[in-house]
């Protein structure tokens, strides 16, 4: 699959180690290079910041999608290709998933996880066929990868399901790996008694 714009969900602060941002910046680098438009949630602070001002700095497109609440607060980017102003949160995330062909969430807090869950039902429940990618800095995400895991064991999650989400420490290793995947086989309601 051709990727053309690509949401990346990630963290309003930096975190404690550098790395985070030098994968932030990383990824916003690639992204430029390939052409392949950045949408995220609209903030100048943080790893949201950093993505953003790299992929413009290098040439990019950003377009960012931010709740007018958040933009009063003097958080919204004012530098980047397009800014959509919206009410809710619902709106934001409805707009990003709108806007891209896949979703990567990079380090980040409550509203990283959030934003991940969602789409990662989303793909679950057949709403949407758009990849699901970690960028998994220092190695993030692998508590999370393994209570998938767990999940899975204790008959929560199908196994095929497990696949939605693809992780990676490289970015460009990530992209390639979002480029060529694919749907989960089966629907999530059929068969219930095999997991």
């Amino acid at each position: 699959m051709k990727l053309t714009a690509l949401s990346v969900f990630c963290g309003a602060n930096k975190g404690v180690r550098p790395a985070y941002e030098a994968a932030a910046r990383a990824l916003g680098t690639l992204l430029a290079a390939r052409g392949i438009t950045l949408v995220y949630g609209g903030g100048n602070v943080g790893l949201m910041g950093a993505i953003a001002d790299t992929v413009m700095a290098a040439g990019g497109r950003a377009v960012g999608v931010i709740p007018r609440a958040l933009a009063a607060k003097e958080v919204a980017h004012l530098g980047l290709t397009k800014l959509h102003l919206v009410d809710t949160m619902h709106e934001r995330k409805a707009m990003m998933a709108d806007l891209c062909d896949g979703f990567i969430a990079m380090p980040g807090g409550f509203g990283t996880f959030e934003e991940l869950f969602e789409v990662i039902t989303w793909s679950q429940l057949g709403f949407h066929k758009k990849p699901c990618g970690l960028l998994n800095a220092e190695r993030f995400y692998d508590p999370l990868l393994a209570m998938v895991d767990h999940a899975r064991d204790e008959g929560f999650i199908r196994g095929q399901h497990t696949g939605i989400v693809v992780a990676e420490t490289d970015p460009a290793a990530l992209l390639a790996r979002l480029e060529t995947w694919q749907p989960p086989t089966g629907d999530k309601w059929l068969e219930r008694g095999k997991l």
